[in-house]
């Protein structure tokens, strides 16, 4: 099973992800994931990929390509794999497009998450992250047991910068611009499939799974 996850970011496609791959035995690509591993690290592709992350700009083309390229690649991509974060244009489309048909290829579906303006801004600004184990709470949705401390590690909870709402908001116009012309690129191949980030994560899960069975 080959997916795409698309969606805004804070509509939920993490979520779904860790819900998917688990259903289906494939590994979870997050370009997200990896740059901030590499943040973390301090390297190289770190620092360059910090630098449009903290204004919330998309990481240039060409850094994203080479990484998901290698990554498809590896062994326990063979049986499928989730694509979650990439691609974020047009350009990076026709790339992995090329890609996999070099590798002789094809994606089964693409899924793309739904959800307003207004509610990924609630979602985002509320959203605190352990920066010892990386668990994810909200002030709102899921507090911590204890205000500003991590329920598993006892780590302290923050606010990433790129969920800071002028960040929030820049990459949501981001998005509109870039990432969503991607919907009708990928319509017009027969892949996508709409589905509505309000609803409850089981209920998105349950409709998702179904198309996949069709």
């Amino acid at each position: 099973m080959r997916l795409i996850l698309l969606g805004p970011p804070g509509a939920g496609k993490g979520t779904q992800a860790s819900v998917i791959v688990k259903e289906y035995n494939i590994p979870h690509i997050s370009t997200g994931d990896i740059f901030r591993d590499n943040i973390k690290r301090d390297t190289e592709l770190g620092k360059r990929a910090k630098e449009y992350m903290d204004k919330g700009l998309l990481v240039p083309d060409e850094l994203v390509v080479s990484i998901v390229k290698d990554r498809i690649a590896e062994d326990d991509c063979r049986d499928g794999f989730l694509l979650d974060g990439f691609p974020r244009t047009i350009n990076q489309g026709e790339a992995l497009d090329a890609e996999l048909e070099q590798m002789s290829l094809e994606l089964d579906k693409v899924v793309n998450i739904d959800v307003g303006v207004e509610i990924l801004i609630q979602r985002a600004i509320g959203r605190r992250v352990c920066r010892d184990c990386g668990a994810t709470y909200h002030v709102e949705f899921s507090p911590p047991r204890t205000d500003g401390i991590c329920d598993i590690c006892n780590g302290e909870l923050f606010q990433r910068d790129d969920d800071k709402v002028e960040t929030v908001k820049r990459r949501i116009e981001v998005y509109n611009e870039q990432t969503e012309p991607l919907i009708d690129y990928y319509t017009k191949k027969g892949l996508v499939l709409n589905v509505d980030g309000t609803k409850p994560i089981d209920e998105i899960f349950e409709k998702i799974s179904k198309s996949l069975m069709g």
